[in-house]
């Protein structure tokens, strides 16, 4: 019976250390996706500001070439 009580706690705490585990991992990397993420698009100002030239030549819309925003579009 001491044997049963044992166990149960024993799976007790694996199974809490193992969400707080799962907890952490999540929160770590939802913040390391947010601190990374890049406009899908950037104002004139900011692709030359950035280091970057525009290139109206593109069929839909103009692109930031070169620099930080190297391939987004310009709105």
């Amino acid at each position: 019976m001491r044997i049963r009580r044992i166990l149960a706690a024993v799976f007790a705490t694996a199974a809490l250390a193992g969400l707080g585990l799962t907890g952490a991992a999540t929160a770590t990397a939802a913040t390391a996706t947010a601190d990374s993420v890049t406009p899908a698009s950037v104002t004139p100002g900011e692709c030359t500001d950035g280091g970057g030239t525009i290139d109206r030549s593109t069929p839909v819309l103009p692109t930031c070439r070169g620099g930080m925003y190297n391939g987004q579009t310009v709105d």
